[in-house]
């Protein structure tokens, strides 16, 4: 015979109402930042068929605008300096990847400067970025 007390038990588990709310929260708050991140540099890309796809790191971007700018990422350079900052770039990783985005309206001579800036430095694959046919 077991002895009872008046009292009845208390569940101790653990209450997940208050974290579903904060991850709510922040998943909202990441959905609002996240596309402020990514503006970069504006071009008007050239358009083709294709998938996507999407890689593991930071991704090396050569940009170069209408009036023949280059940018790395979105730091303004010249032909000569993008060589040497990516062969500092291939000197920790060889194997690294580099996407040239070029206007449409660009010099196809200033695409060439800088695709053989990019070769030059020791770069083996190099993609390049479109938008998708039909994307206007």
């Amino acid at each position: 015979m077991a002895f009872q007390s008046g009292r009845e038990e208390s569940l101790s588990q653990i209450n997940v109402t208050p974290l579903v709310d904060v991850m709510l929260v922040l998943l909202v708050i990441f959905m609002v930042t996240a596309p402020i991140l990514h503006q970069g540099v504006s071009v008007d890309l050239p358009q083709a068929k294709g998938a996507a796809f999407t890689g593991d790191e930071t991704q090396l971007v050569v940009t170069v605008t209408e009036a023949g700018e280059v940018f790395l990422n979105d730091t303004k350079m010249t032909p000569p300096e993008l060589r040497e900052q990516l062969v500092a770039i291939v000197g920790e990783r060889p194997d690294r990847q580099v996407f040239l985005r070029a206007d449409t309206e660009v010099r196809y001579g200033a695409v060439v400067a800088v695709m053989a800036a990019v070769r030059e430095a020791g770069i083996r694959n190099l993609g390049m970025v479109t938008s998708p046919a039909g994307a206007g």
